[in-house]
């Protein structure tokens, strides 16, 4: 169809499901070619499964096609009320639905894959042989690829990509200053309590971080309605401990510019900048209810550590990264 040389590959479902009704409707046709009126298509996968063992539970089922529990469940009452299957078998565990294949069914499951089936292998195999493409080898490695990794978060690595590019990260200013404390308070505050040490840092940003060695970066957004509005920061924080170089800390994004990869750009210039000073080693603390950013730090190569002192109430996870690996 030309809509789909349109659309490109956004109609990618609508296509699915177009080829899926095609199939379909012709399914629905070949079981009355066998003689075998009144057979939904929808019920195959369950009716497989049971003709391949005496007995099995809906969650098995369900399981093992791939379906919810609800869905089995309604294909088994229709099932049921054509004769095909038999529930409520005999179980020691009353909770288990135990259903099997009526006589009615285990016959007609004899008959249709000696001859349907068959039939359908060799039709199947026909298409295969004159297309240039092997379908059916392709739906098994696209199902694979996709339960790595879903077509929905491949789609938000995309739009975080390219939203990126849109992000400038420049180091402090002090006309910074209040977005470096703001941006903090709000998160801070959300989860935590502000605390001593949050101040001293916070409103002295100069004296306590910049003036010690360390660095602060500002992320900026480029566009409207953000245009140069900082959205997120990151400090690097030069250590006296004998352990590690630097602490990044003080890390913060707007609620209103989370999902555009900012975290991720500031903890890579963050990396860089320890690089360039020499570091070996950089250090961080954390709470896990903060999840999104544990995985962050994680996906940037930070491991967890014990033992070292902190000054913060709200830290209940310590990570450091080793620069040398």
């Amino acid at each position: 169809m030309d809509i789909f040389n349109r659309t490109g590959k956004m109609a990618l479902g609508s296509r699915l499901r177009l080829l899926t009704s095609k199939v379909t409707e012709d399914a629905a046709q070949i079981y009355e070619l066998y003689n075998i009126a009144g057979f939904s298509p929808k019920w195959f996968p369950v009716f497989f499964v049971l003709s391949e063992t005496e007995e099995k539970t809906i969650t098995e089922i369900a399981k093992e096609i791939g379906h919810s529990q609800p869905s089995v469940t309604k294909i088994i009452k229709e099932m049921t009320k054509a004769g095909l299957v038999k529930d409520k078998l005999n179980s020691n565990d009353k909770r288990r639905n135990v259903v099997g294949l009526t006589t009615e069914g285990t016959s007609l499951a004899k008959k249709m894959i000696e001859e349907q089936c068959a039939d359908i292998d060799v039709a199947i195999d026909e298409i295969i042989n004159q297309a240039t493409n092997n379908l059916w080898e392709a739906l098994a490695e696209w199902e694979f690829l996709l339960e790595q990794k879903s077509l929905l978060k491949r789609v938000k690595d995309q739009k975080k990509l390219r939203e990126s590019k849109d992000v400038t990260i420049v180091e402090y200013e002090p006309k910074y200053q209040s977005a470096f404390k703001a941006l903090n308070e709000e998160w801070i505050s959300t989860f935590f309590e502000m605390e001593e040490a949050d101040y001293k840092a916070l409103d002295n940003p100069k004296e306590y971080i910049l003036d010690k060695g360390g660095k602060i970066f500002v992320a900026l957004y480029k566009d409207e309605p953000y245009k140069d509005e900082p959205l997120g920061v990151c400090a690097l924080i030069k250590m006296t401990d004998q352990n590690y170089d630097f602490e990044m800390a003080k890390m913060a994004v707007s609620p209103k510019a989370q999902g555009k990869n900012l975290g991720w750009l500031l903890g890579q210039t963050i990396i860089d900048s320890a690089k360039q000073l020499g570091a070996s080693k950089i250090y961080l603390e954390s709470n896990t209810i903060l999840e999104p950013a544990i995985n962050l730090y994680h996906k940037m190569g930070f491991e967890k550590i014990v033992g070292h002192q902190t000054p913060y109430k709200r830290c209940n996870i310590q990570m450091e990264l080793n620069l040398e690996k």
